[in-house]
């Protein structure tokens, strides 16, 4: 098990890692692809995933083979393969289509933080994850997801809400993910016992 360092992540043999930084405790699992994204403190992905133009929060956990952002083809045109962007891969004269490429990059994902994503979702362009919610192994995610809310299924529906909104509310104005690394430390054994609503009562009141 890799010793997780406060200098930014620990990135596992065969990743590749374009253009993309990284926060404080963060992990990247074996044979991952990460590119145009921002990973935010303790927010780790397993292995095999392919993470493209995304802003992820804090505390996410990304299991084996999620892929978030997948990238689009032009569905629009009279051919949607990539010679027409990569256009350099088979033609000397031929540029490529930078325009195409920003585009991809602008269609960002957002996840938030204290997120579960299941093995094998997918989570497509321009759709934000709310905080604290979990999408099930296999969901393919076409639309927002409210914060705290469980969703399954191709394409991906709400199943559940984790908490009460009473409960959510107060999660939400704790607001423990942005809780210095000593202070995590002093409530690690509260984290682990305390039903959410005796944590609360402790470090709200």
């Amino acid at each position: 098990m890799p010793k997780l360092s406060a200098s930014g992540a620990y990135v596992h043999d065969g990743c590749a890692i374009t253009a993309s930084h990284f926060g404080p405790y963060t992990e990247v699992g074996q044979n991952s692809r990460v590119a145009h994204s921002e990973i935010g403190a303790y927010s780790y992905c397993d292995r095999s995933c392919d993470i493209a133009n995304a802003t992820i929060g804090k505390f996410a956990n990304i299991a084996s083979f999620v892929r978030i952002g997948a990238t689009d083809h032009p569905m629009d045109r009279a051919s949607q393969h990539h010679f027409l962007y990569r256009s350099s891969y088979y033609w000397d004269d031929a540029a490529d289509d930078a325009n195409w490429f920003e585009r991809r990059k602008s269609r960002q994902c957002h996840i938030g933080h204290d997120t579960w994503i299941g093995h094998n979702a997918q989570v497509k362009p321009e759709v934000t994850i709310g905080l604290g919610a979990v999408v099930a192994s296999g969901a393919i995610v076409t639309r927002d997801v409210a914060p705290y809310m469980i969703v399954a299924g191709v394409p991906a529906q709400p199943l559940r809400a984790r908490f009460p909104a009473p409960i959510v509310d107060r999660l939400m104005r704790l607001a423990w993910w942005d809780w210095p690394h000593d202070q995590l430390r002093t409530a690690l054994e509260d984290f682990r016992t305390y039903p959410i609503e005796a944590f609360l009562e402790k470090y709200q009141g």
